[in-house]
């Protein structure tokens, strides 16, 4: 029972830390795109770097024994992890943050695809018919929003496809090679980095106006190094919770957190909010709601018949 208490208050810790680094990390990198213009790909590097260092320190404080893995075990993983980081921020870039955050609902939906399809795992059709108002709630969102550009749905709807692979590969590194959260992070966030600083060069300048050694003030690069220091806990949050749980669970949690970001964004940039872009919102709020509603249910029903089993 003390064991089962100490579990679930490790959760809640976990998905808290999820909470408030996920809506920060949000905020900080539309600042620094909006009134720094730090370069994309740059700045996913700096936070796979921050990361890596974070790890090393936490494993120097025996926080967690590193493992020896095989690098061409995690390599797909840690491209993943580049794809899913760089077109989120792009898609974030170039979109407002209410279509940015409102795009990312549809990882659920192409995550239970890609369990359905290559994992054979079933879901209720209560569950599945949960996805059509989630879907049209980001399709009416997307449409009527006044910066809509084909660019941004480009990015979003990549960051979508690569973000649902790898969180769904993350769970299934971690049961494969009987490694925690931290354990593979330790690992793939210096392999991201290598793969990242090769393409960097040839996508982004290196010196001048834009470049990573330009002349930057130190307002924006305190800001830089903060948003890695909280990217590190986004990445690590993540891990665990999706280690500890399940990726629906993650991003069905995530999902609760758009709203705040949503009225962050409002707020801060300013961002236009038309009157079906607010349906589109609650469409989706409706889906996700009823999607956590049926599968409560089902976990309680999965409980009850365990119990009743002689």
């Amino acid at each position: 029972m003390a064991a089962s208490f100490l579990a679930n208050k490790r959760i809640v810790a976990g998905l808290l830390v999820n909470l408030f680094s996920s809506i920060c990390i949000v905020f900080i990198n539309k600042w620094i795109y909006v009134h720094y213009g730090f370069p994309n790909m740059t700045l996913t590097l700096v936070h796979f770097v921050v990361t890596w260092l974070g790890l090393y320190f936490c494993q120097k404080m025996d926080v967690f024994a590193p493992k020896s893995l095989p690098i061409r075990r995690i390599v797909w993983l840690a491209l993943s992890f580049c794809g899913f980081v760089v077109f989120t921020n792009l898609s974030l870039q170039n979109n407002s943050i209410g279509t940015y955050q409102l795009a990312k609902a549809m990882t659920t939906p192409v995550i239970i695809l890609i369990q359905t399809t290559y994992y054979k795992k079933t879901f209720s059709t209560k569950i599945k018919l949960t996805l059509v108002p989630i879907t049209l709630g980001v399709i009416l969102n997307s449409y009527y929003d006044v910066r809509f550009n084909l660019l941004g749905i480009v990015f979003a709807s990549l960051g979508v496809l690569v973000t649902s692979l790898y969180q769904v590969w993350v769970g299934a590194k971690q049961h494969e090679l009987q490694v925690n959260s931290m354990q593979l992070l330790y690992y793939q966030a210096p392999l991201s980095s290598a793969f990242l600083l090769c393409i960097v060069p040839l996508f982004e300048p290196l010196t001048g106006s834009g470049g990573i050694f330009g002349p930057w003030s130190l307002p924006a690069l305190m800001t830089v190094l903060f948003s890695g220091v909280v990217a590190f806990l986004v990445n690590l949050s993540i891990y665990w919770i999706i280690g500890n749980t399940s990726p629906v669970t993650y991003n069905m949690f995530g999902h609760f957190k758009f709203c705040i970001t949503l009225v962050g964004g409002y707020l801060l940039f300013h961002d236009p909010l038309s009157l079906n872009q607010a349906l589109g919102i609650l469409c989706t709020l409706a889906g996700i709601l009823s999607y956590t509603h049926f599968k409560l249910m089902e976990q309680e029903e999965g409980k009850s018949r365990l119990a009743q089993r002689p």
